[in-house]
């Protein structure tokens, strides 16, 4: 059969997130209930990078068994938060999830005194002294393997903790903060989590050494807050070569 490969962008305000749950708005189920519309039968997606409830996304990626269809008719019938931007033959077998080597998010924060409605939905409103270097040199500590369960729920349906980070770093355009993160792949809040826990460092709420005791399996409460949704977007799902 054949397989299809959709590249999906969508505000996640007003969604519980990726996955498809009884009585909830989701992007999956958006998607899926369209595709019945427009495509024959009712496939099921499979996504690269499931995202929580409020958390956006610009390069999230989708996999179905069927024919791709006409993005202008899937986007004539979904709501105005979501949008499917491509919608192509995949290689036979491809699947979105399985197949993906990496992910990577930005997390965005507005630091003007006065909140900006042009950024509500999409950046932390922080207006706070933010030692710009101790965030760097936060970031400078992810890259590679570390155990990160200090940076998920104690329940969790994980089993193992250890993830390799490809690339962090934070991002200074003024009045703007963006930390991008890159790693094969995450456990649920992980990137919320270190953002908060990075910020209470640049806020001098805790020492650098701290953070970095933390990327050796410690426990979930001695890590900081969880920062709010709403700043977090998966920008990009990376594929191997012929694939991509």
């Amino acid at each position: 059969m054949a397989t299809t490969r959709l590249l999906i962008e969508y505000d996640g305000t007003r969604f519980a997130g990726w996955a498809k749950q009884p009585g909830l708005r989701t992007v999956q189920g958006e998607i899926e209930r369209v595709l019945a519309i427009v495509g024959r039968g009712a496939p099921a997606l499979t996504c690269g990078g499931r995202t929580d409830s409020g958390v956006h996304a610009i390069g999230q990626v989708a996999s179905y068994a069927g024919e791709p269809v006409l993005v202008r008719s899937l986007n004539a019938l979904l709501p105005s938060d979501v949008a499917v931007v491509a919608c192509e033959d995949a290689p036979d077998g491809f699947d979105a999830r399985r197949d993906a080597v990496s992910r990577s998010y930005r997390y965005r924060i507005d630091t003007r005194r006065q909140r900006s409605p042009f950024t509500a939905r999409t950046a932390l409103h922080l207006y706070a002294h933010l030692d710009r270097d101790l965030l760097h040199r936060c970031a400078a500590m992810l890259p590679g393997i570390h155990d990160f369960t200090a940076f998920t729920p104690t329940e969790t349906e994980h089993v193992h903790f250890r993830r390799r980070v490809l690339a962090a770093a934070w991002e200074d355009h003024g009045r703007h903060l963006e930390f991008t993160i890159t790693a094969e792949a995450f456990m649920r809040n992980m990137n919320r989590v270190l953002v908060g826990t990075m910020l209470e460092v640049a806020r001098g709420r805790r020492a650098l050494e701290d953070f970095a005791g933390l990327l050796d399996g410690a426990p979930r409460e001695r890590a900081g807050v969880t920062a709010p949704p709403h700043g977090l977007t998966l920008e990009r799902i990376a594929y191997p070569p012929g694939l991509g």
